[in-house]
């Protein structure tokens, strides 16, 4: 018995009544925002025994204001905000949802690439502006498409992308060659000027486009970002949009989102090939109740003593 926090903004809002899953196994549920502010959170980590994690920061600090936590359910599939160290210095298990989004964001990152590449939202513009003046874009089919991170969204991506009938390159240090059964390998430099339009899933940490690899885009390339946003350089992505350089960017996620900060991709002038959606690339109903069935699955293994589903440490 105990309590547990959530900190996820959308738990249980799908089909699954997953708070009455917690209350019949005796636990109560306390909510709290995603963004994790420690003095906010700090008297419901004193009780709580597990807690469901946003997309905020799990730090040493949030571990030592709660002495009594045993699990920490990551509501997704990344972990890299959570600190694992001192997680499992304090005895307390990480858990995350692999798969349970994969359909979904794999659903908007090719929404994303024909917004662009037909000018969607620009069109929508124009026509509630009293301007029906045509858009000429490019099919998708037509395309040599480069998938940067080729685990099960990037795999997902591939797969949407063979019936549309692109051409697909994709790379992944992680995996062995057997893995590119939908895309041939290509390396990520290579891709700036092999590639119509790139998409990125890989984890953050590292900037991969930036002015350098910009410098070899070939010309008219799309970029898709649905994964994180230090993978992207956005000063150098907005010049390369004015100068020509390059023919448009998508986003479901920018440097700042959650804190309000400007981004330079938000700017006015950039406006017709520029696509930006609020970090919703994995709110489908499908996605919510499958994240949340399986972070309320590895929470409940933990708290009845058994291992969980899916462990990160």
């Amino acid at each position: 018995m105990g309590g547990v926090l959530a900190t996820s903004r959308s738990f249980s809002s799908g089909s699954q009544d997953l708070v009455g899953t917690l209350a019949a196994a005796g636990h109560t549920l306390t909510v709290a925002g995603s963004g994790h502010d420690l003095d906010e959170l700090r008297p419901m980590l004193a009780d709580a025994v597990a807690w469901i994690a946003g997309t905020g920061p799990v730090t040493a600090a949030h571990l030592d204001a709660a002495p009594h936590l045993r699990v920490v359910a990551r509501y997704g599939v990344g972990y890299e905000a959570v600190d694992l160290k001192a997680a499992a210095d304090r005895g307390i298990i990480v858990t995350n949802t692999p798969g349970a989004n994969s359909g979904a964001v794999a659903d908007h990152a090719v929404g994303l690439m024909l917004a662009v590449l037909r000018g969607t939202t620009e069109g929508d513009r124009r026509v509630r502006a009293g301007n029906w003046s045509v858009l000429r874009g490019r099919e998708l089919g037509s395309l040599t498409v480069g998938i940067v991170g080729f685990g099960r969204i990037g795999q997902g991506v591939a797969q949407r992308l063979s019936g549309f009938g692109s051409r697909v390159v994709a790379h992944d240090p992680w995996l062995d060659d057997d893995a590119f059964l939908t895309a041939e390998q290509m390396d990520i430099a290579k891709m700036a000027s092999a590639c119509d339009l790139v998409t990125l899933h890989a984890p953050g940490g590292n900037v991969i486009v930036d002015a350098g690899w910009l410098a070899f885009a070939r010309p008219g390339l799309v970029l898709v970002n649905t994964a994180r946003p230090d993978l992207v350089d956005e000063g150098a992505v907005a010049a390369a949009l004015r100068s020509g350089a390059i023919g448009g960017f998508a986003a479901d996620t920018l440097a700042g989102d959650t804190s309000g900060l400007p981004s330079p991709l938000l700017a006015a002038d950039l406006a017709d090939r520029v696509v930006v959606t609020p970090h919703f690339g994995a709110q489908t109903i499908e996605a919510v109740d499958g994240m949340g069935s399986i972070a309320v699955a590895n929470v409940l293994a933990v708290l009845s003593d058994t291992t969980p589903p899916n462990p990160v440490s």
